[in-house]
């Protein structure tokens, strides 16, 4: 059984048992369960496949909070020609990596 989820603006594809990582969007502790109920599709064993519009009722993803941890480092640079006008920016993105405990359709 596979979910298609969406969190933080982006869609992601999970089974029970999966790690995955997404943008940490708030204080959140290491152990803590996270519950999803934006399902977007849901697979079951049977290859039988459910599909939201916008989201599947009653569908929901279990998920509990492994890790975190940075993203690789991006550079901003602005510069305008001439004026001697330069700025460098560094950021790091917040991360958290979930484990998919189950994927459950209450109907």
């Amino acid at each position: 059984m596979y979910a298609v989820i969406e969190t933080g603006g982006k869609q992601y594809k999970v089974e029970e048992g999966s790690n995955f990582i997404v943008e940490q969007n708030t204080d959140v502790r290491i152990g803590q369960n996270i519950l999803i109920d934006k399902v977007l599709l849901l697979v079951n064993d049977n290859k039988e496949s459910i599909i939201g519009r916008p989201i599947v009722k009653g569908a929901t993803v279990t998920t509990i909070l492994v890790s975190k941890k940075k993203g690789s480092k991006l550079i901003i640079f602005k510069k305008k020609p001439k004026k001697g006008y330069k700025k460098l920016q560094g950021h790091r993105q917040h991360l958290i990596e979930l484990k998919v405990l189950s994927i459950n359709l209450n109907k």
